[in-house]
């Protein structure tokens, strides 16, 4: 009998399916970069950013990432609208909203848009948002 090699894809050997992704959304380019340099240093894969609420909500549907980072405060809509139309669409992205404020100045928008959860930028980390997400 001969053995023969099997050789494996690229793209078999490189890619773990339980690398969680995520859409990051920010009117900042410097948080972006910030962002993604925190999450892939904590194992997570950036699929892609967004840096208003409309580009947000086109990335979600082309990209389907597990986890959408989600400034509160965009240019043309709010984080909490952006939530609100991804859950009212159907999104199974899992959505964690993002801002240099604190939580309790949002009161009650931040559960009631449908998000996960919420995180200031200041804590921002891998852990935090799987804490939020699992």
């Amino acid at each position: 009998m001969v053995w023969l090699p099997v050789w494996r894809t690229e793209m078999e050997l490189c890619h773990d399916v339980s690398v969680p992704t995520v859409l990051i959304v920010d009117d900042h380019p410097s948080f972006r970069a910030s962002a993604r340099a925190i999450l892939e240093a904590d194992g997570f894969e950036v699929a892609g950013a967004a840096e208003d609420g409309e580009s947000a909500i086109a990335a979600a549907g082309r990209l389907h990432p597990d986890v959408i980072l989600l400034d509160v405060q965009l240019p043309d809509l709010d984080g909490f609208e952006v939530a609100n139309r991804l859950c009212s669409n159907g999104s199974p992205s899992a959505i964690v909203l993002v801002s240099s404020r604190d939580a309790a100045d949002y009161g009650e928008l931040i559960p009631a848009c449908g998000a996960r959860g919420f995180i200031p930028k200041a804590e921002l980390s891998g852990a935090t948002i799987r804490s939020l997400v699992a």
